[in-house]
């Protein structure tokens, strides 16, 4: 029996393949999302430890996100719930902070430069002249290269480098800004600093990923007659025809007019032999480590978010103050570096020593937990060739924050794919 005009196949259940199945479930089209794990949501996900919620990284969205608010208010997420949305404030231990004022954007960045503490003026007016120059070039370049490359080239000073422009290549491109894309950076610069100063608000999620995201997504495709299949591996696709057969795993064979591949980049030549598409999807990846520790439940931070610009640990947060876990604190280590080298105790016991080195009011902690992902993000580098949506396989298409785009592997660009994968389908 030959399949209906429209039966479409999502394979993988990150934000980029629900993304992807809520909007063809919303335009009436019959969608299966087929998960191979037992839980959706991909690298935005919750896991269970000493029974709290841990998040498998923890992820910040900006106000810039407009697809990812869009998506979210779609499904009736209610943001002031959900997320806790902060004006810019970088606090950097020891030495630098920033926070911008409530003048429109980009005035409200300049001034914050002004004022940041601990820039000597010459640094301020450097990092104002790059912004200023980037504005003129509409954050343009005419070729990519390295981010360090260009910082250099426009002489910002190297504590500035260290200070602001390499702690966002990390938190944004999760790659070594030595070989990052310096496009790419700007293109969130753009988006964050350029256009309204509500773009540059911090949102951190106050509530797991998975009930931040990947549930209410679920919940909303469903109710428009989708389908999701978890713990369903697809081992294989082949064309015949005018359709495509999925061998599921336990060797069941499913038909479909329509597929969207929405894996891993890494995982998409196991399933397309047939189609030889796989050869234009070569990554090299990124690392990101997150150490949890949980002290006395008396025990905050004086921010709730605060970077370092020494040893290992780059972001601290107080889930306390974020997400109400008391006394835990979450460190993120971003891009490849010397932590990969040591065991998960070692990691931990060298991150507890800088924390306690840096606030040397905390206590013994009680417990720790470190989550690795060790191909957490692509490596975002500079003139990286990334695969187009539109594959040479009519009505196989890609979906994922590594398919071609303007944003690096975020929620935001994620989202982007998968939204535009369905448009595809929906249009073809």
């Amino acid at each position: 029996m030959d399949v209906p005009l429209k039966k479409v196949a999502i394979i993988g259940g990150g934000l980029a393949g629900l993304s992807a199945a809520n909007k063809i479930a919303e335009g009436g089209i019959d969608v299966t999302l087929f998960e191979a794990a037992p839980q959706l949501g991909g690298r935005a996900r919750a896991v269970v430890w000493k029974d709290q919620l841990l998040d498998n990284g923890q992820h910040i969205l900006l106000g810039a996100y407009q697809q990812s608010l869009n998506l979210m208010a779609s499904v009736g997420i209610n943001e002031s719930q959900a997320l806790l949305r902060l004006p810019l404030a970088l606090n950097m231990h020891p030495s630098f902070s920033l926070k911008a004022n409530n003048l429109p954007a980009p005035i409200h960045l300049l001034f914050g430069l002004l004022s940041a503490k601990g820039l000597a003026w010459n640094e301020r007016f450097a990092a104002i002249r790059f912004f200023l120059w980037l504005k003129a070039k509409s954050f343009k370049l005419r070729q990519d290269e390295p981010l360090l490359d260009l910082l250099n080239r426009k002489k910002q000073p190297p504590r500035l480098i260290k200070w602001l422009w390499e702690p966002l290549c990390l938190a944004a491109l999760n790659t070594p800004i030595a070989a990052a894309s310096a496009q790419i950076y700007l293109n969130v610069l753009r988006d964050s600093f350029n256009q309204s100063k509500n773009d540059s608000d911090l949102l951190l999620p106050k509530v797991d990923l998975s009930a931040l995201l990947s549930e209410p997504l679920a919940e909303h495709i469903k109710k428009n007659g989708g389908k999701i299949a978890l713990s369903s591996a697809v081992n294989d696709i082949k064309q015949t025809a005018n359709r495509f057969e999925l061998n599921i795993a336990g060797n069941e064979v499913l038909k479909f007019s329509h597929v969207v591949i929405a894996t891993s980049p890494h995982h998409v030549q196991s399933i397309t032999s047939q189609f030889d598409i796989a050869t234009d999807i070569a990554f090299d990846y990124q690392p990101i480590y997150t150490v949890y520790i949980q002290y006395p439940s008396h025990t905050k931070l004086q921010n709730l978010m605060t970077g370092f610009t020494q040893g290992i640990g780059q972001w601290a947060f107080d889930r306390g103050q974020l997400c109400g876990q008391d006394g835990l604190i979450a460190v993120i280590i971003s891009a490849e570096g010397r932590h990969q080298t040591l065991s998960q105790k070692e990691l931990a016991d060298e991150v507890i020593d800088e924390l306690k080195a840096k606030f040397p009011y905390l206590p013994r902690p009680e417990w720790h937990k470190v989550i690795a992902e060790k191909r957490a993000t692509f490596a975002c580098v500079s003139s990286l060739e990334r695969p187009k949506q539109l594959t040479k396989i009519t009505n196989l298409y890609l979906a994922g924050d590594y398919t071609e785009g303007d944003y690096p592997a975020t929620i935001e660009g994620a989202i982007k794919s998968g939204l535009s994968a369905a448009q595809l389908v929906l249009q073809s």
